[in-house]
Formats: structure tokens, sequence, C-alpha cells
């Protein structure tokens, strides 16, 4: 009798916990969330051309199964992200929030204080929901003068130190002062270049979600000849 009910529990066990490791395996991973304005949103180009879009894309290629949610809204505000992220934060559970907002604030000359405070705001929502957080700063067009320009280079390095972030400092670095990649209203990049603005944020996207050399990013566009 005792024996038969050893072989009982083993025959057991050898059911259950096989099916438990499936269903572990099977949860979803859980998703990467991209605030932004329109220049995360594909702004005036195809979707799928946008450096969001091939993120998701390119990730996949490195973790199958990967998933971006792209919540960028063109022309919207660090206080339209404090509105919106609780809502985000509790549907999506994102691991990690790339935080692509300011732009729109500082081109209205809102008080530096107020895009500083939004934003630091925003960061402890997403640790609140234990969610990394990668911050993407952009600069503004030179005709806002220097003080304002400089102070919100500053938003985002202070934001960064503050709370231990990374940051990448300027979202358009790589396609800015290259016209042939920029639109015509000289703000947002062409399809043309959205894989550099891709090339500008992907390393540090593989060091939040611990891709390291796995996740090496493309050779940079060089344009034409």
């Amino acid at each position: 009798m005792v024996r038969r009910f050893r072989l009982g529990w083993m025959v057991l066990l050898g059911i259950v916990l096989p099916c438990a490791t499936v269903l572990r395996a099977a949860a979803p991973a859980r998703p990467v969330l991209v605030l932004g304005d329109s220049l995360s949103a594909a702004y005036n180009i195809p979707r799928s051309a946008g450096w969001v879009h091939q993120m998701g894309l390119r990730l996949d290629t490195v973790r199958a199964g990967s998933r971006v949610i792209n919540a960028s809204v063109a022309g919207a505000t660090t206080a339209d992200g404090i509105a919106r992220l609780p809502g985000l934060l509790a549907r999506e559970r994102p691991a990690l929030v790339l935080l692509e907002l300011g732009a729109n604030d500082g081109l209205r000359g809102l008080p530096l204080a107020e895009i500083e405070g939004n934003l630091g705001r925003m960061i402890r929502m997403c640790r609140d929901a234990h969610a990394k957080v990668l911050l993407l700063g952009i600069e503004l067009p030179v005709n806002y003068g220097p003080q304002y320009r400089d102070g919100l280079r500053q938003v985002y390095a202070r934001l960064a130190r503050r709370f231990d972030v990374p940051l990448v400092p300027f979202l358009l670095a790589r396609v800015a002062l290259r016209p042939d990649l920029m639109q015509d209203d000289g703000l947002h990049p062409r399809a043309a270049g959205e894989p550099l603005v891709l090339d500008t944020v992907w390393p540090a996207v593989a060091r939040a979600l611990g891709l390291g050399a796995a996740a090496p990013s493309r050779a940079p566009h060089r344009g034409p000849g």
C-alpha cells in the first residue's frame, strides 16, 4: 500500500509539474511602452516607417515575443502625459517606459520648472508601477535663445541624475542637422531619417532590457553616395 501510494504521487507530480512549467513559460513578457509626442508618433510619414515601429521589429528579432506599445500622440505635452500615464501603466504593465515628452512644452515657452516637475512626477509614477524608465531628451530650435535652450537641456540632465535613470540627451542627434533627413518644418524626421533615430535610442534600450551584446545596433545610414 505504501509503495502504491508513493507511486501515485510520483505519477501525479509528473503530470502537474510539467504543466506548471508550460504555464509559466507561456506568460507574456511585459511590454515596452513609448509615451511621446509627434517625434515618436511617426508624424506625416507611414506609421510603419517610424522609429518606434522599427524598434518593435528589431526587438522581436533578438527576443521573440517582445511587444512595443506606442502611446505617443502628436502635440502631447508633459501635462497630457501625466493625465494618460496612470491608465497606461495599469492596463499595459510595462517593463520599460520610454518617456519622450517636453518638446511641445518647450515650443510653447512653458516654464522650465513646470516641465521638470511634470517629468519628475511621471518618472515616479513609473517607478511606483515597477517599470524602468528611459528618458529621451529633445533640443529646441536656435531661435529660442541659448538661455531657454540650455535650460531645457539641463532639465533632462538633472532628472537623469536625480532619479538615476538613463538618458538619451537628444533624440534627433543624428538627423537634426541633415536637411535631407528632415521634413520641411525642420522639426520632424523624414522616413529616411527614422532608422537613425532608432540607432540613437537603441543602445540605451538594449541596456535597459538586459540584451547586451545580443542586440547590436544597425550600422548607421549614411545616405546616398
